[in-house]
């Protein structure tokens, strides 16, 4: 960059002081102010200066971690922690707050246990789900549930509440016990590891008083060193099942029948619902179908859909286990589904556990990583990039289509089309819209900012909350969540400055800011 970017209230030569003092902790090697382009958001919807950081450091271990937080309480440094930094569509590993020094955590990689007993990991925020498929070997006696993409942390993905599409897709649902270093360099075990002598840290969650995993998930609390999660025994084998629906106003129906099929576990995986453009941006590019300005009108979707062999809403799910109770699930399932007019069921062969479905996408519901999700970059052209919607939605066909319409009707004003679809838990659906757009478009990017920001006040007047957003507009997301005139943000706000008097941990993160630094960056 050709103007040093600098914390917050620090001269250049406090922050030089600051840099040496790093080095010293951690090494030359593990400390860069030169090379921060690579922290900057790929996908930035505006200009990515707006959250550059002023340098990274790069710790090893726990005690490199605790000496990056001694030196950072000591020069009043702000950092942010990213595991890998590649939650792209939310900012990558850029800082919430400009100039903040980047805490990266990608060479503490190690895998430190599996347990093929009781089917568990333990894990260093490096470690990848790439890597931690590889360590399962052949033949896998348990599978992982990967995201959307299995390039990213297993650690920063369970911590940003992430989902994937096995019966194990609520990934922090699914971990147990962690090892969190607190800004004044304490390191804590939750759980039952707050016993040194535990042999139940990652099978029980809840150990002996408060449990408070869960505080340290989307938060700037603590910094996570270690993190269990549970592994899904192999079945005896599996079925990847897909339904297309023909028209738009299906979708209640789907939901509504989808429902008590993931509740009382028929359903054994989480179910995604996409709409059909989002099937199509993985297979297909948009001018192949619609070369126009503004959305993508209806004729030209349904005239697609028809082609690629889609529905205008699809649904993919797995069944798991043996093959008479698998086709006894199916059956079911399909005698649920069957009654709407024009479903149309497209099921592959049952098959053993090892053997591996051959189409990409659908390898994450056997459990295995893959890129795939990354195929939408191409839809629109140029460079391509997105940036994501993410609110939740109770799992009610009604929910499903006022979200739906109030996302599709916002994004066609701003001339983007409705990428989006829902994933379908037990109780509760997220819903996923991306404004893909081409990065070197100065008002595509804009514009997709924009609009992100509007359905974000638009979903909050109508009662959905994010569960997840862009570092943009964190605060604004945080800003619907209003019972008691803002009481959750005041109970954080709390927290974050008795464990975190000096406020150096990832300031603004989730809206949460120190009391001091309120404001600043913003």
């Amino acid at each position: 960059m050709s103007t040093q970017t600098l914390p917050p209230d620090l001269s250049a030569a406090q922050f030089r002081a600051a840099l040496t003092a790093f080095a010293v902790a951690l090494g030359n090697d593990a400390v860069s102010s030169n090379e921060v382009a690579s922290y900057l958001d790929p996908f930035a919807p505006g200009d990515a200066s707006a959250h550059a950081p002023s340098a990274a450091v790069l710790p090893k271990d726990v005690d490199g971690v605790r000496a990056v937080l001694a030196v950072a309480n000591r020069h009043r440094v702000p950092l942010w922690t990213v595991s890998t930094g590649r939650n792209f569509a939310y900012g990558g590993a850029a800082p919430r707050m400009r100039g903040c020094v980047v805490l990266d955590l990608r060479r503490m990689n190690r895998i430190i246990e599996i347990d093929e007993t009781l089917g568990y990991a333990l894990v260093e925020p490096g470690v990848t789900y790439y890597e931690l498929h590889r360590a399962l070997g052949t033949p896998r006696r348990f599978w992982l549930d990967p995201p959307a993409a299995g390039w990213g942390s297993v650690i920063g993905n369970t911590l940003e509440r992430g989902y994937g599409t096995t019966p194990y897709g609520d990934h922090a649902a699914n971990q147990c016990g962690m090892e969190v270093v607190l800004a004044n360099g304490d390191v804590v075990r939750t759980g039952m590891g707050a016993m040194s002598s535990s042999r139940e840290w990652q099978v029980v969650k809840s150990g002996f008083g408060p449990s408070y995993d869960g505080m340290f998930m989307q938060s700037n609390f603590g910094v996570v060193t270690k993190l269990g999660i549970w592994l899904m025994p192999a079945p005896e084998g599996y079925m990847i099942c897909r339904y297309a629906f023909a028209r738009e106003d299906d979708l209640e129906r789907v939901v509504d029948t989808l429902r008590p099929l993931r509740m009382d576990g028929t359903i054994q995986s989480n179910a995604v619902i996409e709409s059909a453009v989002r099937w199509a941006a993985g297979v297909s590019t948009r001018k192949t179908w619609f070369d126009g300005d503004g959305a993508m009108p209806d004729d030209a979707i349904d005239a697609m859909a028809r082609k690629i062999g889609i529905g205008r809403w699809n649904l993919r799910f797995c069944l798991y286990g043996p093959r008479a109770l698998v086709e006894a699930r199916r059956d079911i399932v399909h005698a649920r589904f069957e009654p709407i007019a024009g479903a149309t069921l497209f099921e592959m062969p049952y098959r053993d556990a090892s053997i591996e479905p051959e189409g990409g996408g659908d390898r994450a519901q056997v459990g295995i990583p893959g890129l795939e999700a990354f195929n939408l970059l191409n839809w629109r052209g140029g460079s391509g990039a997105h940036i994501d919607f993410s609110p939740m939605c109770p799992p009610l066909g009604r929910d499903a289509v006022k979200q739906v319409r109030m996302v599709r009707e916002r994004a066609a004003q701003f001339g983007f089309d409705y990428y989006g679809g829902f994933t379908a838990g037990e109780r509760a659906m997220h819903h996923i819209f991306a404004a893909i757009f081409d990065r070197d478009d100065a008002k595509q990017s804009r514009d997709a900012g924009a609009l992100i920001e509007t359905l974000i006040r638009d979903a909050g007047a109508a009662g959905y909350g994010q569960y997840r957003t862009h570092l943009s507009y964190m605060d604004l997301a945080a800003a619907q969540y209003d019972f008691n005139d803002h009481a959750m943000m005041r109970l954080s706000n709390t927290i974050k400055t008795a464990l975190d008097p000096n406020g150096i941990l990832s300031p603004g993160k989730q809206g949460i800011w120190p009391r001091e630094d309120a404001g600043k960056g913003r």
